[in-house]
């Protein structure tokens, strides 16, 4: 349980001295009711609250995300020297957490969300869940190096990756697509192959495409897109010679 003004504070929808204010001016709803009072204790897991008519919660109901994360902030949810994603989420996601991370100066596709149980589905290496690259690096890539990604490419460290796809697409760009997470994977293959990553974006992860979003901003996934991410199981086909 959880005082309401405390609730809202922590969803960063006004700043904590402010959040009474708002609260008496019958302006938040908890379960479809006015509530005007700030201490009023709400069960955050369950309870459905709203700010001018926005969900700020949403109880029991999986909420997913899509960021186009920009270059120049970190995965995490505070930094010392950096900008953070969850300053570029709207004041009702704020509780939401991302699932996985892309590296500081890796743009494109994040996915957030309220379900722990769905995160971990998404993130586990046994689902092998496919996510597309586009990079950008010196030179073009040829067939060896299409054929050390088939393969599965052996990074500098000595680390064997799982097999996966590099698709040219003319000079100096590369389309990429890996079903593992590796730490900095997709720039440490392409430096493996003497191609060093100038630019990254991250463009799709399962069926969900990174598609228009502008860099920034985010949108909800409607109710068929979480039940796509839902279906996600093992692969056995792509697993069986791994």
């Amino acid at each position: 349980m959880q005082r309401l003004d405390r609730f809202l504070s922590e969803a960063g929808v006004e700043s904590r001295r402010k959040i009474k204010d708002v609260i008496r001016s019958g302006r938040v709803t908890v379960n479809g009711e006015i509530c005007a009072l700030p201490d009023q204790t709400i069960d955050e897991l369950t309870a459905v609250v709203t700010l001018d008519g926005s969900a700020i919660g949403r109880g029991n109901q999986t909420v997913v995300v899509m960021m186009h994360k920009p270059a120049g902030c970190v995965t995490a949810a505070s930094d010392a020297r950096h900008k953070t994603v969850m300053e570029y989420l709207p004041a009702q996601y704020k509780r939401l957490m991302p699932i996985g991370r892309l590296d500081i100066e890796t743009e494109g596709l994040l996915l957030f969300t309220n379900d722990g149980d769905l995160a971990h589905r998404l993130l586990s290496p046994k689902r092998g869940i496919e996510k597309s690259y586009y990079a950008e690096h010196p030179g073009t890539a040829d067939e060896d190096d299409i054929a050390a990604f088939a393969e599965g490419c052996v990074l500098k460290d000595g680390t064997k990756c799982l097999p996966a796809v590099l698709e040219p697409l003319g000079e100096g760009k590369s389309l990429i697509r890996v079903r593992e997470g590796k730490y900095h994977q997709v720039r440490r293959m392409l430096a493996s192959r003497n191609k060093p990553v100038s630019y990254l974006r991250r463009i799709s992860e399962g069926s969900l495409e990174l598609g228009d979003l502008p860099i920034g901003m985010t949108r909800e996934l409607t109710k068929e897109e979480i039940e796509q991410l839902e279906s996600v199981d093992f692969d056995e086909k792509f697993f069986k010679e791994s």
